[in-house]
């Protein structure tokens, strides 16, 4: 598997743990462990300006997720896609929901390789089962990573 990592801001990324939780979103997903995949961090006005051009959206956003070969479960070596995150974002939401911005990245991460292996959460059923998936895998994360944790940064909303 082939996960490419660049960090284009100033801010203080674990990229190990950034590799690690989308190897393990990918692993837990059935991906190929063939696939291609990038993630990106960039800042507020580069994520400003991707969120009005592909979503027509004012203002930056957490994490945007574009797909390339659309890759399903089981499918074959392929580009997965690219993953692009804004730490300045995660850290404003972390901050929120009372937990590290270290923690609000790996969440994104997960977010956003679940949305390049083809889920979304505009309707109920799709955010239930979205989010069970991502709940399932940080907590595999944690539990490899930091047993001893006892609160995770599940959320309900994103």
């Amino acid at each position: 598997m082939s996960i490419e990592i660049h960090n284009e801001t100033p801010a203080d990324v674990d990229l190990e743990a950034v590799r690690g939780v989308a190897a393990l979103a990918l692993e837990h997903l059935q991906i190929h462990p063939d696939v291609e995949l990038s993630i990106q961090f960039i800042d507020t006005e580069q994520m400003s300006q991707l969120h009005v051009q592909w979503m027509d959206l004012e203002g930056p956003t957490d994490v945007m997720s574009f797909p390339m070969d659309e890759l399903q479960p089981g499918a074959q070596a392929g580009m997965l896609g690219d993953i692009v995150i804004c730490p300045d974002v995660a850290q404003q939401q972390a901050e929120a929901n009372g937990h590290s911005q270290a923690d609000e990245i790996q969440l994104l991460t997960v977010h956003g390789v679940l949305h390049l292996a083809g889920y979304d959460h505009g309707t109920a059923e799709e955010k239930q089962e979205m989010f069970g998936k991502q709940a399932d895998i940080l907590r595999a994360w944690f539990a490899r990573t930091e047993p001893e944790r006892t609160r995770l940064p599940i959320p309900t909303e994103s």
